[in-house]
């Protein structure tokens, strides 16, 4: 074992050990490197994880710690204090400093900043990094030195940048460890699987972890991102690249995809496709995501657009409870929702739509459905969260228009044809022909019965009609601005 001053790497939402800069800064430090993930929920609200990132937490954490233990290393695992329990791995492990990579929520960049400033003042030096986004999410600015608000302006700014950023870092083959391992807590400790066991369809969806998300970058690079710019609004089909949770996690990183996309259509001697371009952009809306969040943290509970501060939402305890569990009726709306309480992820074109339907045909407000989301996604991010939300009620940056309502009925027909999705995750309906399946209750009394369907019954009746919603969420809209 070597004696040499260790370097602790505090890690959050980067579980992964290749291309990470705070782990890289600790190895060529020379010293011992001590992998450190603190457990402190607390320290995060008003937004601490929901039981679905909880999940997949304690699962990502078990995949690190394995990979480090190849390495010759381990993760230590605490519980507590933040800055109490980094005070004390310091001491155990007589560390000279303390490396992360900066996360960029507001309650967590405030705390971060605070304790960076006390383990300093203990003589201890302190190094960040920019680990889990292309770009620092604070420097791309407008021509007047303002942030930006409108995603095309942004995404042409920062994609100058992106022509030049660098490879990912490598994959270490071993670390260095220290001469005496301080106390590790046990994973089980942290209580971060639910006691009643809801996630089998979880860890069937599902492989948290680095090598889960290489695998998952790998098949996707190679299968399906020259199909991404029209598969990615049909969701009977697997055509997505489901990277987020990974993402979010920091079991991959942005620039790791970036690299792995670029080098895979060079690989095959043509120019990048326009479906690949139309990927990477993806990523791009990801970090426009957290430069919003970064220039207004405020906008987590509160409308970026200060109008919609007086939107006149309802509250209908019932009619959440009915959206929650999928079952508003329209079976689109309910495939999405049972699709996520099932596997902890929906499809992006789905979001769209049961978001719209919960803020427009059910008027209820948007933060109802980012609290639910926040709870039930196992990519359950801050920052996407919120600019999703507030795009689809139509009152953060770069929003659809409020009047923009999508209709559950004809996006099940353009985007669900065959009725792959819809009769996956609503199967009491799956009898039905397609044309159908958007609408049960338009059917036929003979086709209904045919089908075993009972609308009411074994399938419940439309929550609100369409027609009515969108006419009541319009006059909200025109009221909120006096017109």
């Amino acid at each position: 074992m070597v004696d040499e001053l260790a370097t602790i790497v505090w890690l959050r939402h980067d579980l992964r050990v290749g291309d990470n800069p705070a782990l890289q800064h600790a190895i060529h430090a020379g010293g011992p490197v001590v992998p450190l993930f603190v457990h402190a929920p607390r320290e995060q609200l008003p937004w601490q994880p929901g039981a679905a990132s909880n999940w997949w937490l304690h699962h990502s954490l078990a995949a690190l710690d394995e990979n480090l233990q190849a390495k010759g290393s381990r993760l230590i695992v605490r519980q507590g204090e933040t800055l109490a329990e980094l005070r004390q791995v310091v001491h155990q492990t007589k560390a000279n400093q303390v490396v992360w990579n900066r996360c960029h929520e507001p309650a967590i960049a405030e705390r971060d900043q605070k304790i960076a400033a006390a383990l300093q003042a203990d003589g201890c030096h302190v190094s960040t990094f920019e680990g889990n986004l292309l770009v620092d999410p604070g420097q791309p600015r407008t021509k007047q030195g303002k942030p930006f608000q409108v995603f095309t302006p942004f995404w042409k700014y920062i994609s100058k940048i992106l022509t030049e950023i660098q490879p990912p870092l490598p994959t270490p083959r071993t670390l260095a460890a220290p001469a005496r391992w301080p106390a590790s807590t046990k994973l089980p400790e942290l209580k971060l699987l639910p006691q009643i066991d809801w996630a089998a369809g979880f860890r069937k969806a599902w492989q948290p972890g680095e090598v889960g998300a290489k695998q998952q970058l790998a098949a996707f690079a190679r299968q399906h991102v020259d199909q991404y710019d029209s598969g990615r609004n049909l969701p009977g089909q697997d055509l997505t690249s489901r990277l987020s949770p990974h993402l979010h996690f920091g079991e991959i990183s942005p620039r790791q995809v970036w690299h792995t996309i670029i080098e895979g259509q060079h690989a095959g001697h043509r120019g990048i496709s326009e479906s690949a371009e139309i990927y990477l952009k993806e990523l791009g809306w990801r970090e426009f995501a957290h430069h919003l969040l970064v220039h207004f943290p405020q906008t987590t509970d509160a409308p970026l657009r200060e109008e919609f501060a007086g939107f006149a939402w309802r509250s209908s305890a019932k009619d959440l409870h009915a959206w929650q569990r999928g079952q508003t009726g329209y079976p689109l709306v309910d495939a999405g929702m049972r699709q996520l309480w099932h596997t902890g992820w929906m499809h992006n074109r789905v979001r769209m739509i049961v978001a719209s339907f919960l803020c427009k045909h059910l008027l209820l407000p948007w933060q109802d459905g980012a609290r639910w989301f926040w709870d039930t996604l196992v990519d359950a991010d801050l920052a996407n969260n919120t600019l999703g939300w507030q795009w689809t009620a139509g009152c953060g940056a770069d929003a659809a228009p409020y009047f923009r309502v999508f209709n559950p009925i004809s996006q099940a027909a353009k985007f669900d044809p065959q009725g792959a999705y819809i009769r996956r995750w609503v199967p009491e309906i799956a009898a039905l022909a397609d044309r159908w399946l958007g609408s049960p209750w338009e059917a036929s009394s003979a086709e209904l019965r045919a089908a075993k369907i009972e609308i009411g019954k074994t399938y419940p009746a439309p929550i609100v009609d369409h027609a009515a919603g969108r006419t009541r969420a319009l006059q909200a809209w025109k009221q909120m601005r006096g017109k």
